[in-house]
């Protein structure tokens, strides 16, 4: 009989194994619910600016840059300059949004980068 297999540390390994799985699966899930409050979190304690009511939801590229421009413009809470503020949010909407967000919704977004850039003279 071998010693490894009835030394004590041993049979430890055996049971931490099988807690480490099922902690896995608890934890898996424990940070799941995590990412679905951190984006909310971010929103209602952040330094963001205020836009818009559902204006990523329902505007136009350009209603969208417009509304941008204008919050960062007026914001006092913001860390970085106007532009940077007003596309930070917009890609924060959209990597937030992910793959819930349809294609041409996504289009728009991408657009609104665009229209964006433009609105504060960084047009390429």
């Amino acid at each position: 009989m071998s010693t490894a297999a009835t030394h004590p540390s041993h049979l430890h390994q055996q049971k931490k194994g099988n807690t480490s799985r099922r902690t896995h699966a608890r934890h898996h899930a424990t940070k799941t619910m995590h990412v679905k409050r951190w984006s909310k979190h971010v929103n209602e304690t952040s330094d963001a600016m205020d836009v818009k009511h559902e204006i990523f939801k329902n505007g136009s590229a350009a209603e969208i840059a417009t509304s941008l421009k204008s919050a960062s413009e007026r914001s006092r809470r913001r860390k970085a300059s106007p532009f940077q503020s007003a596309m930070s949010m917009l890609n924060f909407y959209i990597n937030r949004g992910g793959r819930n967000l349809g294609k041409e919704r996504k289009q728009t977004l991408e657009q609104a980068k665009k229209k964006l850039r433009e609105a504060f003279g960084r047009a390429p």
